[in-house]
């Protein structure tokens, strides 16, 4: 709980700091979450939708592109450029993009576009309110487990028949 608190905190502060270069090879340990940066999409590799919400909270798809940012070597970076309510790819070939640094489940880091490219509209921002810290509900959760278990271990003993 130390550590996850510790942690908020540090995306917290993130959040009023100056803007920094694209991390080349983003590292889970260290990912610069909350971080303003930019980056060159020289071109969109492939694109991918997901379930998200625009900034007015309205639930549709946001689109992400895989872009190449350097010679075509390199992980590359994601970047979300908007959001609307169908999947369809939008029609977006690339170009500088600023933003905030966010987690992404399958390359670590993407970046949310500060303005919507393509005709979009503009991507809920990322918050700290999406990061959980539950850990004492979870703590509270194992040891009513354990209690029940214990509980249930005490009648079936109680009713087992004495051995002779």
């Amino acid at each position: 709980a130390e550590w996850k608190g510790d942690l908020l905190a540090t995306y917290a502060a993130a959040a009023g700091q100056p803007a920094i270069a694209w991390p080349a090879v983003p590292v889970a340990e260290n990912a610069p979450y909350f971080r303003l940066s930019s980056v060159n999409c020289r071109k969109v590799a492939r694109w991918r939708s997901a379930s998200g919400r625009n900034a007015e909270g309205q639930a549709g798809i946001v689109h992400i592109a895989g872009c190449v940012t350097g010679g075509g070597e390199g992980p590359g970076a994601q970047v979300v450029i908007g959001w609307s309510e169908r999947p369809d790819n939008p029609k977006w070939t690339g170009g500088i993009v600023q933003g905030t640094i966010a987690p992404d489940s399958r390359h670590i880091i993407r970046l949310i576009a500060s303005e919507p490219q393509a005709g979009l509209k503009k991507v809920k921002p990322p918050s700290l309110d999406d990061i959980p810290n539950n850990h004492l509900a979870y703590a509270v959760q194992w040891f009513f487990f354990a209690f029940v278990a214990a509980v249930i271990f005490v009648i079936a003993v109680r009713r087992r028949p004495p051995t002779s």
